[in-house]
């Protein structure tokens, strides 16, 4: 039993140095981030299955949807870092430009977990109220920081 705790703890071990290399110290993020697009997904095919609007079509372009927001949050965090390099040669502090990356990402955790919502209810799930009242206040805070830019 020793043995398989030493590798399950290594396992994890070696998992959390190769997030933390990939996505920096918020690595977790980055995981919640991937494991609510894994839920929505989910929870969109049992949805589509019992109100019978089932479409592999359907399922490929939320794939596609997902990896798309994938692909923009990337592309946040490198415009950012590019900013701040280029700041950083001409000696100006653009640090400040990290947040596109943050508030790209936060606006596509809440969505995330709005469409969750949307999709327990969707499937008889009694959601309480004070969820989906208080995503839609976070969604209008982050909108509001980044200045209303959609």
């Amino acid at each position: 039993m020793d043995k398989l705790l030493s590798k399950a703890n290594s396992l994890w071990g070696m998992a959390v140095a190769l997030l933390s290399s990939l996505f920096g110290r918020f690595w977790y993020l980055f995981a919640a981030f991937l494991i609510l697009n894994i839920v929505d997904y989910i929870t969109g095919i049992i949805k589509a299955k019992l109100s019978l609007k089932e479409s592999s079509a359907k399922g490929l372009l939320g794939i596609i949807k997902k990896v798309g927001y994938w692909i923009v949050i990337s592309l946040s965090f490198f415009i950012a870092l590019s900013f701040e390099n280029m700041g950083n040669t001409i000696g100006l502090d653009l640090s400040f430009t990290r947040l596109l990356g943050w508030f790209t990402l936060a606006t596509f955790i809440i969505n995330e977990i709005r469409s969750i919502l949307e999709n327990l209810i969707a499937l008889g799930v009694d959601v309480p109220t004070f969820l989906t009242t208080g995503l839609e206040i976070a969604a209008k805070a982050v909108d509001e920081q980044k200045g209303g830019v959609k």
